[in-house]
């Protein structure tokens, strides 16, 4: 069974539920409300208010209150109720706190991937459920499945969004099972353009109104000046460093070294079929990032504090007269140092493999879990919107290594490597350095 445009209860009754839907104020979460309304489901409307500082945002003076009226004038034209709850300290405490840890030790953190776990899917799926809620939905363009275990179990599946240009399953990649039991995903059947025709059509306020953007319930914003807020600036030097830095010959594994290790001709495959399983070492050694000191490369300019800069990063260095832009390679908070290179065929950008610490590996589909040992092939992102990328997930007591076909471009420590197969999103973790 497929929860998507359409959906039914845990207990497989079909008649009418108590939904509590996140109204945002867009107008996916508004189409989604008048969905599960036309379904004949007790609609209620929860408008979640979690950011007051406009420190750093670049459009509005309070955001959220232009998306409470939009939120408003939703649930008048649907005729359901409208709750407001403040969730402020908790999204200051579990999100943007985290952010400003993660800066601040050099890692780029995905706030909206904690927003849903932590907040969207956590303490406002309590408070909905305070209002007696069945389920909570809210306007992500994603699916989910009920499938049935040979053992009795029920497991909830994670799929992609009907939309391939809007597909947000990636932001939902770190819920649980009892999350995902609870959520329903109303538009995550449809395409975009067809959420806005049904909004014209119903004559809702969003209907023309432009997505969000930024980061989740913050905004826009001017990243170097909102992490001042618990990040001091503190000049530094950008270091350049050319394609033929000696270790990039030299501790790169030969391009052969790396086929070797993948399954030959793609696809699943059994151990047998496999030409040679990477050792331990020389998984980790694929995973490795690029080390620099501040010896391997020339000064060519300034920072205001590395904390504030991210590994492929392109814009905001101020440094020009090149043929070609310079990227972030990688940045050193302890030495206060940026490295940069220029072009995006930079060999300093590009990596086989990454890692994931044993304790930030997350298993969305308990059925799927890869034993300790073990390997399987998955299609695999690393930021949203990227196209699936084809690697090999191995599992290993240092953590789990995803060995990619083709080198990837700005491996990026703090962000989430999620893993599907085919439509489902399987799991997903932090990627460690």
């Amino acid at each position: 069974m497929i929860f998507g445009a359409a959906f039914g209860r845990p207990n497989n009754d079909w008649n009418m539920a108590r939904v509590v839907i996140g109204l945002s104020g867009g107008v996916d979460s508004s189409v989604a409300a008048w969905l599960l309304k036309e379904q004949g489901h007790e609609v209620i409307g929860l408008f979640m208010v979690n950011w007051h500082d406009t420190t750093g945002t670049l459009e509005g003076d309070c955001p959220w209150r232009d998306d409470r009226v939009f939120a408003e004038l939703v649930a008048r034209k649907l005729d359901i109720p409208l709750h407001v709850v403040d969730l402020s300290e908790d999204y200051r405490r579990r999100v943007v706190d985290y952010m400003f840890a993660e800066y601040e030790r050099g890692r780029t953190p995905n706030p909206d991937v904690l927003c849903n776990r932590e907040i969207k899917f956590d303490v406002f799926l309590k408070e909905a459920l305070k209002l007696g809620a069945d389920y909570v939905a809210t306007g992500h363009y994603c699916r989910k499945a009920e499938a049935t275990l040979p053992d009795g179990r029920t497991v909830w599946r994670l799929l992609a969004g009907s939309d391939p240009n809007k597909d947000q399953s990636y932001f939902l990649c770190q819920l649980s099972q009892e999350q995902l039991r609870y959520a329903l995903f109303p538009v995550g059947g449809l395409l975009k353009p067809e959420v806005r025709r049904i909004a014209a059509e119903q004559g809702l306020a969003t209907a023309g109104r432009k997505d969000s953007q930024g980061i989740c319930f913050v905004g826009k914003v001017d990243l170097p000046l909102f992490l001042q807020q618990k990040l001091a600036a503190k000049r530094g030097n950008v270091h350049e460093i050319l394609p033929s830095w000696p270790k990039f010959r030299r501790e790169l594994p030969p391009a052969d070294a790396v086929t070797e290790l993948r399954p030959a001709g793609g696809g699943a495959v059994g151990a047998a079929e496999r030409p040679s399983v990477p050792t331990d070492g020389q998984l980790a050694a694929l995973a490795a990032p690029w080390r620099y000191t501040v010896r391997d490369g020339k000064k060519i300019g300034e920072h205001n504090g590395a904390h504030f800069y991210t590994v492929g990063q392109r814009k905001g260095l101020g440094i020009g007269g090149r043929r070609e832009s310079l990227f972030i390679l990688a940045t050193d908070v302890e030495a206060n140092a940026i490295f940069v290179g220029e072009g995006d065929a930079h060999p300093g950008l590009w990596r086989p493999a990454l890692r994931i610490a044993p304790g930030e590996v997350h298993w969305v589909d308990p059925a799927a879990v890869v034993a300790a040992g073990g390997s399987r092939r998955f299609r695999v992102r690393i930021r949203y919107r990227q196209p699936l990328q084809e690697a090999e997930l191995f599992v290993r007591e240092s953590g789990l290594f995803i060995l990619f076909d083709e080198p990837q471009r700005g491996i990026t420590p703090g962000q989430f490597a999620a893993w599907y197969d085919g439509e489902e999103l399987v799991g997903s973790g932090v990627i460690a350095e």
